[in-house]
């Protein structure tokens, strides 16, 4: 299914007059309006592939029809996605759910929608009807070399997909691990991991990143071999100058300071990207901003402190992504709603008042660096946001549309209402 441009340009102009009377009261307030306007125009955050269809727990699955069967249905989806809000200009493909059969047709079809390819991600933690070994007991960090060198051969290949792509990086996450005290030698794991992440490593062009994702726990609940940012730091360090840690919001202990996290990760220059979810208890993968909004704010304004500290350019210099899976809304209208809180979050973060709260921060004074971030946290950034994506060409309220025009029904009746999309 498209969505015609006149659509979108037709509700936007029956919706204009009530924007322009928020944004005008909003627009008095902001010193840098311009700048931060084209800064939201440039932010871009990639879908990944395996969220367009309803996610999965582990006592069920409950698909709502509608969902892409192939990898060009899904390029369509991202495609409607970004024709809405026109800042989900990327697709981030999983290997072996996505696979082309025809590289430069998906290209083409791609660039149609004006997508391009994000990180490409490797998948070591599923056994696959036609592989040799199992996983059963990890992959990289196998005691068995055949099985380290069937887990690095597949990420090779991700690698060679996403080169005839044009994807630039490769996301490795890995459940290796252990379920039981004794199970493990942790120091040997750790050595076999890096071993196998060296050969992967490489293989990598020299245009190209590794991110090396990590996770407290899950499926592996006594012991994770890649299980906190300290560990994946560790990796991307033995590894050399492309590789990098990535930082999944669900991928924390309960309370963790995520902010510092990353604020640390940008001062050492090992920050390679961001997979954004949120999460009440653990890694629970629900809609980015849905119950942490403030943490979401401060985790930006952090970004943005340590990527202006050091000259880094905000939509292309670190990787920008979503990772939810989710089981009872339709998984377009959640991708719509978690891209609309990332945009709010940074928004809301380029409004701090950085030289105000660094003095307050050196003179100690507490309350009124709390006064400053709050004040951000609390402005009303929508207008600010829509304003953004009436200029690129998206909808100013891009779920009161994609209901309007009945986007879910027209998907059912194409596809119909069986369909279950590859993925978890």
């Amino acid at each position: 299914m498209n969505i015609e441009k006149y659509k979108i340009e037709e509700y936007n102009q029956q919706a204009k007059a009530k924007h322009v009377r928020k944004l005008e009261s909003l627009v008095e307030d902001i010193n840098n309006y311009h700048e931060v306007l084209e800064k939201l125009i440039d932010f871009q955050i990639a879908i990944p592939s395996w969220a367009l269809g309803s996610g999965g727990t582990r006592f069920g699955r409950f698909p709502g029809g509608g969902e892409p069967r192939s990898l060009e249905e899904k390029i369509e989806d991202v495609g409607l996605l970004h024709a809405l809000n026109q800042s989900s200009g990327a697709i981030s493909l999983h290997i072996p759910w996505d696979v082309p059969k025809d590289y430069q047709s998906i290209k083409a079809l791609a660039a149609q929608y004006g997508l391009g390819f994000d990180a490409m991600n490797s998948n070591t933690f599923q056994d696959q009807p036609d592989q040799t070994f199992s996983y059963k007991f990890g992959s990289m960090q196998h005691v068995d070399a055949a099985v380290r060198k069937q887990a690095v051969q597949h990420n090779i290949e991700v690698i060679q997909h996403g080169i005839e792509l044009g994807s630039k990086s490769l996301t490795v996450w890995l459940s290796d691990g252990s379920c039981f005290p004794g199970q493990l030698n942790f120091r040997k794991a750790f050595q076999r991991t890096l071993e196998s992440l060296q050969e992967v490593y490489a293989a990598l062009p020299a245009d190209w990143k590794i991110f090396v994702e990590y996770k407290a726990f899950e499926p592996n609940f006594y012991s994770t071999t890649v299980g906190d940012w300290g560990q994946s730091l560790l990796y991307a360090s033995k590894l050399g100058p492309k590789a990098y840690t990535l930082v999944d919001l669900g991928h924390h202990l309960p309370n963790a300071n995520i902010e510092q996290i990353v604020s640390l990760l940008l001062m050492e220059g090992k920050l390679g990207g961001f997979h954004f979810n949120d999460s009440k208890y653990g890694d629970d993968d629900l809609t980015a901003g849905s119950i942490k909004p403030y943490q979401l704010f401060l985790i930006f304004n952090e970004l943005i402190e340590g990527m202006d500290a050091r000259k880094m350019n905000h939509a292309t210099d670190l990787g920008w992504m979503i990772d939810a899976s989710h089981n009872v809304k339709d998984p377009l209208e959640d991708l719509l709603q978690s891209v609309e809180a990332i945009m709010l979050a940074y928004a809301q973060a380029l409004l701090v008042d950085r030289k105000a709260l660094s003095a307050a921060q050196e003179d100690n004074d507490v309350a009124k660096a709390q006064e400053i971030l709050q004040a951000a946290f609390r402005t009303d950034v929508r207008p600010l946001v829509a304003e953004a994506r009436l200029r690129a060409g998206g909808a100013l309220n891009p779920i009161e549309l994609y209901r309007s025009l009945n986007v879910r029904g027209e998907l059912i009746r194409e596809r119909g209402s069986k369909t279950v999309a590859t993925g978890l």
